[in-house]
C-alpha cells in the first residue's frame, strides 16, 4: 500500500506542477482554469478577499458586472 500512496502522491505533485506550469505561460484555457478551480477545492484551498488582493479585485469586478446585459 506504501508504494501506491508513494505513486498517487507523485501523480498530484506533477500535477500541481503541470497546472501552475500552464497558468504561468500563458497557456490556459477555460477548461483548464476549470480543472485548477476544481483541483483547488478538492484539495482545501480557499481563498477570501482582502483589502487590496487580487481576489478582492476580481471579487469587485465580479459584483458590478450586470448579468441582465451578458447576453
Amino acid at each position: 500500500m506504501s508504494s501506491q500512496r508513494s505513486i498517487l502522491e507523485k501523480l498530484h505533485e506533477q500535477l500541481t506542477l503541470v497546472l501552475l506550469e500552464r497558468i504561468k505561460e500563458g497557456d490556459s484555457t477555460p477548461a483548464l482554469l476549470s480543472v485548477a478551480r476544481q483541483f483547488l477545492k478538492d484539495n482545501g484551498i480557499e481563498s477570501l478577499p482582502t483589502p487590496g488582493s487580487h481576489m478582492s479585485a476580481l471579487f469587485d469586478n465580479i459584483q458590478s458586472y450586470d448579468l441582465d446585459d451578458a447576453h
